[in-house]
């Protein structure tokens, strides 16, 4: 298995926030939609290794929302990651254990009426336990673990939701069931979002399911096939007094994209390119507006490219010396 499977289950972890700050306590999800596409139930060999991924956004608003501002207002992000896996080679319950951390950069927009930029960190993501099982030899595997995004991003203005940054912890517990054999990666990463209340505001965002698809062939070097992903809100926002008690986003949104995932193996590195498209947008709930729903979620395309490495490996065992023939 090509290890670039397993580090891209970490990548692309920057949420675009599609809303003005100063209207919106919280757009979207911390996790980009279809950020374990790619990704397997499989673990690399011990080592350390870092990822580098880079992914633009490039969409409009959608939801009830466009009745009031129109249907062009264009929502745009762009995302730099950095990531390191690390693969102790330990195990656990007959399961491979593993751990990441991983620090987004963002850079966002809305165009007009809202006219808003902001960049910055994003919350740094770490993971401090991912544990694989492969079922015997049936090219079934099965991860999970628990990812935390850490409140440390740039944050600005009074609700602290000025920027990039989010002033509250999320909590992002992760299953993925693969099949991985004969050059196929036939992934299912189911994960979700459960974020705690603002530390400034005492807004808190409902919880958010994803589900990201890979269905990917290797041949020779080259790895391709199509992916798709789900995205949705499945519990309400609880608003505070901050904000009037208004519910200030979508109370429930859902998204689903399609599209295909290209790779080659360079022996020393791994090089992999996806790109997808929101087919279906929908959001409604928001009572920020009175009796007129304002809720909005953008939808357009993402274009990802990663590229990972392994940056040390631990030492080979000596191998044992050979005792000498005796002779008579």
């Amino acid at each position: 298995m090509r290890f670039t499977t397993a580090l891209m289950a970490a990548a692309g972890v920057a949420a675009i926030a599609a809303t003005p700050a100063n209207a919106y306590e919280a757009a979207a999800a911390q996790t980009k939609a279809g950020s374990f596409i790619g990704a397997s139930a499989g673990v690399p060999p011990p080592g350390i290794y870092m990822f580098n991924q880079v992914y633009t956004f490039q969409g409009n608003l959608a939801g009830p929302v466009t009745k009031t501002v129109g249907n062009k207002v264009g929502a745009q992000g762009f995302v730099d990651v950095q990531g390191f896996l690390f693969v102790p080679g330990w195990t656990f319950l007959g399961a491979t254990y593993d751990a990441l951390i991983v620090q987004p950069f963002v850079a966002q927009s809305l165009g007009a009426p809202f006219n808003t930029q902001s960049s910055g960190m994003f919350n740094t993501y770490i993971v401090p336990i991912e544990l694989s099982w492969m079922l015997g030899e049936s090219g079934f595997a099965v991860k999970t673990g628990l990812g935390i995004y850490v409140p440390d991003g740039t944050k600005t203005g009074v609700a602290g939701t000025g920027n990039v940054g989010s002033p509250y912890w999320t909590f992002q517990p992760e299953i993925i069931v693969s099949y991985l054999a004969d050059g196929w990666n036939l992934s299912a990463a189911i994960y979700g979002e459960f974020n705690t209340a603002s530390t400034v505001t005492g807004y808190t965002t409902g919880n958010i399911l994803h589900a990201d698809f890979t269905a990917t062939k290797t041949v020779g070097k080259w790895t391709f096939g199509p992916v798709a992903y789900y995205q949705g809100q499945i519990t309400k926002d609880k608003s505070s007094a901050f904000y009037g008690n208004a519910i200030l986003n979508a109370n429930k949104y859902d998204i689903w994209a399609v599209g295909g995932l290209i790779g080659y193996d360079f022996g020393v590195a791994s090089l992999s390119l996806w790109g997808t498209q929101e087919v279906s947008a929908k959001a409604s709930g928001s009572t920020v507006g009175g009796p007129v729903d304002q809720s909005a979620i953008p939808q357009g395309f993402t274009v990802f490219a990663t590229l990972s490495y392994r940056l040390w490996a631990p030492d080979e065992p000596a191998p044992t010396p050979k005792r000498p023939m005796i002779h008579k």
